[in-house]
C-alpha cells in the first residue's frame, strides 16, 4: 500500500486551536468482517489490532473525571472488541451518551444475533454506513451481498423502534461518494435516500451525514495507483470553505486509538500523526493523561488531508458542516 503522509505533511492549512473536549472517540481496534474500498481505517477480517482490557477501563474514568457529554465507538466494527458491551453499559450508566458506528451487516455475524435489542436496550445511536440506496453501488465499494444484509439490518433496527418518530432511538446513516468526488449537497441528498429507501424497503431513518472521503490508508493509495491523488488535493483545496474551520470536529473532540494514544481525529490517528503537546514528563499523550490534564486551548495538527474537512459544505463525523445541510 502506498504511503500517503509524504504526500499531506507540507501545508498552508489554517492553524487550529482545541475547544471545550465534548466528545471522545474510540477505535476499539481494526477487525472488521468487511474490507471497504473507501476505508480510511484499512480495516479487514484479518487485522489483529484490538484494545487491551487495561486500556480499556480507562475509558469510563476519562468521561467521567472530564464530564464527556458523547462517547463515539468506531473501528473496524467495534462490536467485534469482546468488551464492547459492558463499555456501553459504564458509558450508559454515567448518563453519557453512545455512538456505535455501525456497517449493519455486523448483525448478521455469529454471537450478534442479539446486537440490535442490546443497542435499543441501551438507548446507542446508530450511525450506519450506507454508501447509496442501489444494491450495485454498495456492492461495488463494500463487497457482495453487503446491500441486502444492510438493508435486513436496517428492517430490524427500524422494529426495534430506530429511527421511528418518538421513539427517542436514533439511526443516522452515512453516504461515501464512489470515488475522488465531493459529497453532494447532503439535504437533497437525505430527501433522495429517504424517499428510495422508504418507498422499495419501507426503511425510515434521522438523518444522513455525506462524508468526503480522505486521501489516507487505502482510498489514499488507490488514489495513488490511479494517478488520481494530486488532482484530489487540487479539488479540495479549490473548494475550501474559511467558514468550516469554525465547526470541524477535531476542535471538540479527541480520538484514541486501540493502544489508547491520542489523536485530534480519527484521520490522524491513521497517518500516526499523534496529538501535540503533551504534559511534563507524560512523553506521547495517552488516554491516561486526560484523567488529570485539559487539552483545550491546545494547537491541532494540520496537514493536507484536512482540507477534505473544510471543502465544499464541509465534512465531519456528523455530516455537512453547513446549517442548510443539516435536517
Amino acid at each position: 500500500m502506498h504511503a500517503t503522509l509524504p504526500l499531506l505533511q507540507a501545508t498552508g492549512f489554517p492553524a487550529l486551536r482545541r475547544s471545550q473536549l465534548s466528545t471522545l472517540q474510540v477505535n476499539l481496534g481494526y477487525r472488521c468482517n468487511l474490507s471497504c474500498v473507501h476505508c480510511h481505517v484499512n480495516a479487514g477480517p484479518t487485522r489483529k489490532e484490538m484494545m487491551d482490557a487495561q486500556t480499556l477501563a480507562l475509558i469510563p474514568q476519562v468521561l467521567a473525571a472530564r464530564g464527556i457529554a458523547t462517547l463515539d465507538l468506531t473501528g473496524g466494527a467495534p462490536e467485534l472488541h469482546e468488551g464492547f458491551r459492558q463499555l456501553v453499559r459504564q458509558a450508559s450508566a454515567l448518563g453519557v451518551k453512545v455512538i456505535d458506528r455501525c456497517n449493519l451487516t455486523i448483525l448478521f455475524e455469529p454471537g450478534q444475533d442479539d446486537l440490535a435489542e442490546f443497542l435499543a436496550e441501551h438507548r446507542v445511536e446508530v450511525v450506519a454506513s450506507l454508501p447509496c440506496y442501489s444494491l450495485e453501488n454498495v456492492d461495488k465499494q463494500r463487497g457482495k451481498g453487503v446491500f441486502d444484509q444492510s438493508i435486513a439490518a436496517l428492517q430490524k433496527l427500524n422494529a426495534l423502534g430506530y429511527g421511528q418518530s418518538g421513539s427517542g432511538l436514533t439511526l443516522n446513516l452515512v453516504y461515501n461518494p464512489q470515488g475522488a468526488t465531493l459529497p453532494p449537497a447532503q439535504d437533497q441528498l437525505q430527501a433522495a435516500y429517504k424517499r428510495e429507501l422508504s418507498g422499495h424497503f419501507g426503511i425510515v431513518f434521522n438523518d444522513l451525514f455525506a462524508l468526503a472521503n480522505m486521501p489516507i490508508q487505502r482510498f489514499g493509495s488507490t488514489l495513488i495507483s490511479k494517478g488520481q491523488f494530486g488532482d484530489y488535493l487540487r479539488l479540495l483545496k479549490e473548494n475550501f470553505a474559511a467558514a468550516n474551520l469554525a465547526k470541524v470536529m477535531c476542535r471538540s473532540m479527541l480520538s484514541v486509538d486501540w493502544q489508547g494514544f491520542l489523536y485530534d481525529c480519527d484521520f490522524n490517528q491513521q497517518l500516526g500523526l499523534a496529538l501535540p503537546g503533551g504534559g511534563a514528563g507524560s512523553g506521547r499523550p495517552h488516554l491516561r493523561d486526560l484523567l488529570r490534564e485539559d487539552p483545550a486551548g491546545r494547537a491541532i495538527r494540520v496537514a493536507d488531508h484536512c482540507y477534505g474537512c473544510t471543502a465544499g459544505q464541509g465534512s465531519s463525523c456528523g455530516g455537512s458542516l453547513h446549517e442548510e445541510g443539516k435536517s
